[in-house]
């Protein structure tokens, strides 16, 4: 069966970005942007490609991306209706009329239900890329958490996770620290 990948960036303080849903403040150091084009390709846009020497289409172990609204606006903004071209993209959205995009599919549907259906489809993992409402409705389905740790505290934003207070506890199986501060966290989904 097919994995739910929750691969985010976050703050000490587990904000994935600001009260605006910027995200500029998280920075890409280039030892670790050297490490993540080498090891999560997939989870780059398609249009960074070039810049950071990831062949096209990247080999990984996702085929399709699930995203929020919100996660989606910034590409809408430059005119990139589809910013993962390499992946089958699925964004969840109340109020966004069907893509003209084949690689693009509005989902105006439980995020629950259509993962678990997802997950019994052919294919490869599936990359939960944001936001943090998307990820705090679909916490119980992600069997791996990704956390790309910044040694920084916001204060403030928007959470890893938005729900009510719902413990909910994983399993770490890898660190990969950076002379940059940064550390990747890899966890998998406790007992359920």
């Amino acid at each position: 069966m097919r994995k739910l990948v929750y691969y985010v960036a976050s703050t000490l303080d587990g904000f994935i970005a600001a009260p605006d849903g910027s995200y500029d403040f998280l920075p890409l150091e280039p030892d670790v942007a050297a490490h993540l084009s080498a090891e999560w390709p997939q989870t780059f846009p398609t249009f960074t490609h070039a810049r950071f020497g990831i062949p096209s289409p990247p080999a990984g172990r996702f085929d399709a991306l699930l995203m929020g609204r919100a996660t989606y606006d910034p590409a809408l903004k430059i005119g990139v209706t589809s910013p993962y071209a390499h992946l089958t993209q699925y964004v969840f959205s109340r109020s966004l009329p069907p893509s003209d995009d084949p690689r693009v599919e509005i989902v105006d549907a439980d995020p629950v239900a259509f993962v678990r259906d997802l997950k019994q489809r052919p294919g490869g993992d599936i990359w939960l890329c944001g936001g943090g409402q998307l990820a705090g409705q679909l916490l119980d389905e992600v069997d791996e958490l990704v956390v790309k740790l910044h040694p920084i505290v916001a204060g403030s934003g928007i959470p890893l996770a938005d729900r009510g207070f719902t413990p909910t506890r994983f399993t770490l199986v890898d660190t990969r620290p950076f002379d940059s501060g940064l550390v990747v966290l890899r966890y998998t989904a406790g007992a359920r």
